[in-house]
């Protein structure tokens, strides 16, 4: 038991290193290399992200690689909360390094931008280039005005992952497609809601980049204004897929069609 638990998180673990990896270093690609990319180009990147890590790890531990959706499956899906705890260290731990790995190859590249735009990692001009790692708000957002676009959009995502991957749904896709509907999913909350607070809906992908910034020179003022790093890119999508997993257990579940069955036993039909 121990060794197959080791072995999601692991799983989890990598597959979160994979999502900032990839997703992180597309950022810093176009940040700091002058590569032009639309914001719908990004959200697809990070989308793909998340799909590819799905692949990888998926088969081990259900490639959860965010905090609010083990959650989630730990209230609505029936998942261990005994593996909650140790599933979440993981997923910080993958991000944390996917984010120092990231960093370390792009260092030379962000300290010219720091030092082209006069840029001071503890002062909030900081906030720019620790952008390329974590989120931000946009300056006109409160902090319940962007706590609200988190839950939202970590809410739709919390209802396509049960959606894709619920067996009693007739609707859901086969094969290896639900991973890749769950990155589509991603890809068009960030090209809908991104420029809003740049679509964290996941606390590891969002605090374990941040830990590194506060040991990488940033310090705490990378947590943010009113200590933004602290409360809406955690609790938000911890919420909203709190709240997603009910909406699709209480008010689309009972309703799916039922098989109407004979006398002996023999399904022939569904009703709606």
């Amino acid at each position: 038991m121990k060794k197959a638990l080791w072995g999601e998180c692991l799983a989890e673990g990598i597959g979160t290193f994979i999502l900032i990896f990839i997703g992180v270093g597309t950022v810093a690609s176009m940040v700091t290399a002058g590569i032009t990319m639309s914001f719908w180009e990004l959200s697809i990147a990070w989308g793909l992200a998340v799909t590819i890590a799905i692949y990888v790890a998926g088969f081990i531990s259900g490639a959860h690689i965010n905090p609010a959706v083990t959650i989630g499956l730990a209230v609505w899906g029936g998942f261990d909360k005994k593996k909650v705890i140790p599933y979440i260290i993981s997923q910080i731990i993958g991000a944390f390094l996917g984010a120092a790995v990231v960093y370390g190859l792009y260092q030379e590249a962000i300290k010219i931008f720091e030092k082209t735009k006069g840029i001071i990692r503890t002062a909030d001009s900081g906030w720019a280039s620790a952008g390329i790692f974590s989120t931000f708000p946009k300056s006109y957002l409160t902090t319940f005005e962007a706590f609200c676009v988190e839950f939202a959009i970590t809410a739709l995502l919390m209802i396509v992952i049960f959606a894709v991957t619920d067996n009693d749904n007739g609707a859901a896709p086969k094969a290896g497609l639900p991973a890749l509907a769950i990155g589509i999913t991603i890809a068009i909350c960030g090209i809908s809601f991104g420029p809003l607070t740049g679509f964290a809906m996941n606390p590891a992908r969002d605090f374990g980049p941040r830990l590194f910034l506060i040991a990488a020179g940033w310090g705490t003022n990378v947590l943010g204004p009113h200590m933004y790093g602290l409360i809406v890119p955690i609790f938000g999508p911890i919420i909203g897929a709190l709240f997603g997993g009910g909406v699709y257990k209480k008010l689309i579940v009972p309703f799916f069609p039922k098989p109407q069955v004979e006398p002996h036993g023999k399904d022939f039909k569904k009703v709606s």
